[in-house]
C-alpha cells in the first residue's frame, strides 16, 4: 500500500487534541491509539506500543462519551479512514473518510467528526482543537 499519510504524524494529531477533548467537561474518553503491522501476514493484530510495529499500515482510536456515544476511527496510510459512530438510538452509521492527503487533513477531519458525533456535548470552545487553520473545504463531513 502506498503511503499517503504519515501515521506517526497522524498519531501526533490525535495526541494534540486529546487534552482538549478530555478537558472539555463533556465526559469524552479517548482510548489509546492502536497500530496495525502492515508487513505481518493476516490476520493483523493490533498493538498499542508503536515500537512493536515496524511497518504500520493503519492506526485507530476510539472515543466515547455520554449516553453510550461512540466514534471509532481507523486511518490507513493510503489516505482513507473507516469512521463508524453511534450518537443515539436513531443516529448511527459511517462518516466519509476518503481523500485524506496528509496528517494535517486527518486532524481537520478528526475535528469535524468529533463535532458531528459529540457536538451536543461539547462546549463551543472545544469543538475545534486544530493546531493550525485548515480551509473548510479540506474537511467535508
Amino acid at each position: 500500500m502506498e503511503t499517503v499519510v504519515d501515521l506517526d504524524e497522524a498519531a501526533a494529531e490525535v495526541a494534540a487534541r486529546r487534552p482538549g477533548w478530555e478537558a472539555a467537561g463533556a465526559g469524552l474518553a479517548v482510548g489509546r491509539v492502536t497500530w496495525r503491522e502492515g508487513a505481518a501476514p493476516g490476520p493483523h493484530g493490533l498493538e498499542t506500543d508503536r515500537s512493536r510495529v515496524a511497518d504500520p499500515d493503519a492506526l485507530g482510536v476510539l472515543l466515547s462519551g455520554p449516553a453510550d456515544t461512540l466514534l471509532s476511527v481507523v486511518l490507513f496510510r493510503g489516505g482513507w479512514a473507516d469512521v463508524d459512530y453511534a450518537a443515539g438510538p436513531d443516529d448511527a452509521g459511517v462518516l466519509p473518510g476518503a481523500g485524506i492527503g496528509s496528517a494535517a487533513a486527518f486532524g481537520a477531519r478528526l475535528d469535524a467528526w468529533v463535532t458531528r458525533v459529540f457536538g451536543a456535548h461539547l462546549p463551543s470552545t472545544a469543538r475545534s482543537r486544530s493546531p493550525r487553520p485548515v480551509a473548510a473545504e479540506a474537511c467535508p463531513v
